[in-house]
């Protein structure tokens, strides 16, 4: 639901006496290209969601940072964004880097609802070692101490630093920087819910300058053998969580519905109900590659509890991650040793 007229719309914060200053010295700011899709971020307590060019020309700040370029994707609350809205942002990052050699970097603002899957399906589609920040608010625009303004000013900071480029793709909240695959939301209202507790923050984005602690070695961006230029739609795959007294007959249903794959939750380190046994061997029966996922933060998957059944371990990934990674990996394959090689690199 994008208006025509928002499409490419650039804000002139370069015109402020701090960046006219800049370029009178010589020294033009360099470029940042903000993709809007909506959310908290945008939102108000009453009344329709900011548009994209009025959410960013709200923090006039961002003028002594870099010069932006501001592009409404869409307009949603992220519980509303489907594989579809990821196929269409994917190709919109691929194509800003590919037109536009001197842009520093993009940020991408968006919803918390569903960060964590969006920003790990770009992380695992982009195409160019430039940063892409993903970046939001737990608290509306109209709220006390909103969120919103210092979270993207942060995340133009980091996108517009060299350290970050070849990082794969970053989360940037409250003045932290993680890595799109290994972070996760914590709690429904707090600002600082965003971390990696298993992994540990790349870096911070203090009030004095961006460091960077560490760096993610598994594969991502560039390194990454999924493209999806040529791709209309994911694969369809389902999430199926086990649970004490789970009646495989769920999976029955899952099954009915033809997807080309299904992740099933398990407990921690992969342990299943024997009704989640069952289940497994039902989607076997049918064809349909399972991915073992754990519903325990840090609970990371080896494969002695499961012994020689016909699965793929999703290793530490979630079950709402371990999705984005088989929907791009079914592009590729689905021999199950082929996609647990692939779950062992991603």
């Amino acid at each position: 639901m994008t208006p025509r007229f928002l499409r490419a719309a650039l804000l002139l914060v370069a015109l402020s006496g701090v960046a006219g200053t800049a370029r009178a010295q010589g020294k033009p700011l360099g470029e940042v290209l903000v993709l809007t899709t909506g959310g908290t971020i945008a939102s108000r307590t009453i009344g329709p969601m900011t548009d994209g060019p009025s959410l960013v020309r709200g923090i006039p700040e961002l003028a002594k940072v870099a010069t932006i370029r501001v592009e409404e994707v869409m307009r949603v609350p992220s519980s509303q964004v489907t594989p579809a809205d990821w196929l269409r942002l994917g190709k919109r990052v691929n194509s800003a880097f590919a037109t536009a050699p001197a842009l520093r970097g993009i940020v991408v603002t968006h919803g918390t609802d569903t960060m964590e899957e969006t920003a790990f399906f770009l992380n695992l589609t982009v195409r160019d070692p430039r940063p892409v920040v993903v970046t939001g608010a737990m608290r509306g625009a109209d709220e006390v101490s909103a969120d919103g303004p210092a979270n993207v000013l942060n995340g133009v900071r980091v996108a517009m630093t060299v350290e970050a480029k070849g990082h794969g793709v970053l989360v940037v909240l409250n003045e932290d920087i993680a890595a799109a695959r290994d972070v996760w939301k914590s709690d429904n209202r707090r600002a600082d819910t965003f971390g990696s507790p298993q992994r540990g923050y790349l870096g911070a984005a203090d009030p004095d300058t961006v460091i960077f602690f560490r760096r993610a070695l598994q594969s991502h961006t560039v390194a990454s053998e999924f493209d999806i230029a040529r791709i209309d739609s994911l694969a369809r795959v389902e999430i199926v969580t086990d649970y004490a007294g789970f009646d495989s007959t769920v999976m029955h249903a899952a099954v009915q519905r033809r997807p080309r794959g299904i992740v099933l939750t398990s407990f921690a380190g992969g342990r299943l109900s024997a009704g989640g046994r069952a289940a497994v061997r039902i989607a076997a029966a049918a064809n349909i590659p399972v991915v073992v996922a754990s519903r325990v933060p840090g609970g990371r998957i080896v494969g002695s509890p499961l012994g020689d059944m016909p699965v793929v371990l999703a290793r530490d990934l979630p079950a709402h991650k371990a999705r984005v990674l088989l929907m791009l990996a079914l592009t590729r394959t689905a021999e199950r040793g082929a996609l647990q090689q692939i779950f062992d690199r991603y």
